[in-house]
């Protein structure tokens, strides 16, 4: 989070409903062919009656898969919840074992939250999720020196450790000349302490899958800065107020299909609009990739919710 950010802008947005939320699920996404969801941030757990949205969600017999992807704040009193309703899959945002370098990073104002998000780890693996997944962004001279800390923690445990290159999205000035570190280094760093070889196990989304001989779990390389994988790109994100987004790099070809619902647009004619987005999305994604470090955005990464 950027220094001195106010989060007004939250306050004033209308957000989508629990209702409406699920309209565009059960009427507009899995109509034209979406079976995975995620429900990720700003912050999912902040959202109230969460566990009653995860539970609805999770019962729609055309889900294939729903997950989360929390920064762990309030998880801890809610995991065995969350699992209990339906959730399986969860992705809990660590980028730092140092309680002040986390501190930090997230922007913390006062209040240090590492060992709450500490505690909701272990809740978490208590709990039985699987995979649990941790996001590190490594960033040059901030945490860089802490990865093969962290890429330990998959040796002795089946935690999933994925490793994301700083996207300085609406944020040039962020951390200042700091930069991101390519995926490509990183894992030269843990190749030189353990060895490193491709893991069997290959995710459904973005990142590069590898695993240190005979550790329980794996390190994934998300590599949006150095590695170009818009070709595979298969997400699109859906925000709290309703904006369709279809390539987190870029704002080409969004969808506002918040006021559409409440002006009394058809689900038929919002499908019709989903489906056309999905099928210009591959151009989307090449066409405005460069633009994800230079453009100009009305909203910044930490408002996109990462």
């Amino acid at each position: 989070m950027p220094e001195g950010v106010e989060l007004d802008y939250i306050l004033k947005q209308q957000l989508l409903s629990d209702e409406e939320l699920l309209t565009l699920i059960q009427e507009v996404f899995i109509p034209v062919g979406f079976t995975r969801f995620r429900l990720t941030g700003g912050e999912p757990l902040l959202r109230p009656r969460v566990v009653d949205l995860v539970s609805t969600i999770a019962s729609l017999p055309q889900i294939k898969d729903l997950s989360m992807t929390t920064n762990g704040f309030l998880l801890a009193p809610m995991a065995q919840n969350l699992y209990n309703a339906g959730l399986r899959r969860i992705n809990i945002s660590l980028d730092s074992l140092d309680p002040d370098i986390f501190d930090q990073i997230i922007g913390n104002q006062g209040r240090s939250r590492w060992q709450q998000v500490w505690q909701g780890i272990q809740a978490a693996h208590h709990v039985g999720f699987d995979p649990l997944k941790l996001n590190v962004v490594v960033i040059r001279g901030v945490n860089d020196h802490e990865v093969l800390d962290l890429a330990a923690l998959t040796i002795d445990k089946q935690w999933h450790v994925r490793f994301i290159e700083f996207m300085p999205i609406g944020n040039v000035d962020l951390f200042g000349d700091r930069g991101w570190v390519s995926s490509a280094d990183l894992r030269q760093q843990i190749r030189d302490r353990w060895g490193l070889t491709e893991a069997q196990v290959r995710g459904a989304g973005p990142a590069d899958v590898f695993q240190i001989p005979g550790a329980k779990g794996t390190l994934g390389f998300i590599s949006q800065m150095s590695e170009c994988f818009c070709d595979r790109c298969n997400r699109m994100r859906l925000s709290a107020d309703g904006w369709l987004r279809p390539c987190l790099l870029n704002e080409t070809g969004q969808i506002d299909l918040k006021t559409a619902l409440r002006s009394g647009t058809s689900t038929a004619k919002l499908k019709e609009q989903v489906r056309h987005l999905l099928e210009i999305k591959p151009e989307i994604n090449f066409k405005g990739r460069d633009s994800g470090i230079s453009g100009t955005y009305t909203r910044t990464m930490s408002q996109i919710g990462g």
